[in-house]
């Protein structure tokens, strides 16, 4: 539910970002011919109002984003956004906050590594399997790859969150693409540290070898034909809370809505995406981790 209250919570929050953000990029701008900064025209909504649009739309209050913007943003906020342009001018100057938007999930939004991370990954089908070979807005961009759920026709969003049901890291691949590709730790890896908790699907003992010389610690499940492993019941008991990273899954495809078949271009996907990731953070229900315990006498780790 959309509060005006968290309209406004939501604004000041990004708007102060917005502010730093330009201060800290204008001495970085390109040089044009005479010495001079290239101009920046501004546009009827400002990057804050943008990005707060974007983000408003993905707490699950709407499912079509054009009947949000016409009849929320413009209707019941009228007040609060009282520049706003047409539908079609907004959907091109959803591209102007894509980097204050990635700044803003790195550095305001997502949260910091705890020593006790969950990872996980999910398909998002762009179209239906029997219309794959037609598709024509992801072409030859997005794969055919198998998951849990069976086949699908698009992307595979890695992802990566502490106990407290917050977002660390992520990265977006085409379908095809392996849990345990090199080039997915290569980004995810930077802000993790401790332990590990992933399904069995990432058991590898190269990957476990190349975590372990990061600082890492890869624990994980084991499969029907391996030999059973001793592991404390501290870290047994957590891999039971794999659970949270698959709800985390289940809000973004179900309440943020990164799943659906609307997409007219890329550059409106890449920003759906970020901005589900971005309105999440946000969200009041996010899933937690049991944290406390208690130290019995045979040094084990129980948790309460």
């Amino acid at each position: 539910m959309i509060t005006k209250d968290k309209v406004i919570e939501l604004f000041c929050i990004i708007d102060e970002f917005c502010q730093h953000f330009e201060a800290a990029n204008a001495s970085h701008l390109l040089v044009g011919e005479g010495g001079k900064h290239r101009r920046k025209r501004a546009a009827a909504l400002s990057d804050s109002e943008i990005m707060t649009i974007l983000l408003l739309f993905h707490f699950g209050t709407f499912r079509n984003f054009k009947h949000f913007y016409l009849f929320f943003i413009k209707g019941a906020l009228k007040s609060y956004f009282p520049d706003s342009v047409s539908y079609n001018r907004f959907v091109e100057l959803e591209s102007r906050v894509f980097f204050q938007l990635m700044f803003f999930l790195n550095l305001r939004a997502f949260g910091h590594c705890t020593g006790i991370t969950f990872v996980d990954s999910t398909m998002i089908p762009v179209c239906h399997n029997l219309r794959r070979y037609t598709n024509r807005v992801f072409k030859a961009v997005a794969k055919d790859g198998k998951g849990t759920m069976g086949w699908c026709h698009g992307f595979k969003l890695h992802l990566a969150c502490n106990d407290r049901g917050e977002l660390i890291a992520f990265m977006l691949t085409a379908a095809n693409v392996d849990d345990r590709d090199p080039q997915v730790w290569s980004v995810l890896a930077k802000k993790i540290y401790g332990k590990l908790f992933a399904d069995r699907g990432y058991i590898s003992q190269k990957l476990f070898d190349s975590l372990f010389e990061d600082g890492i610690q890869l624990i994980t499940g084991i499969r029907a034909n391996m030999k059973n492993k001793l592991i404390s019941f501290y870290d047994k008991m957590l891999l039971r809370k794999r659970s949270i990273i698959e709800t985390i899954n289940d809000l973004l495809k179900n309440t943020a809505q990164i799943v659906h078949s609307r997409h007219r271009s890329l550059n409106n996907f890449i920003m759906n995406l970020i901005a589900a990731l971005g309105a999440y953070c946000f969200f009041e229900n996010k899933p937690k981790a049991l944290t406390g315990y208690v130290i019995e006498d045979t040094k084990q780790l129980m948790l309460f």
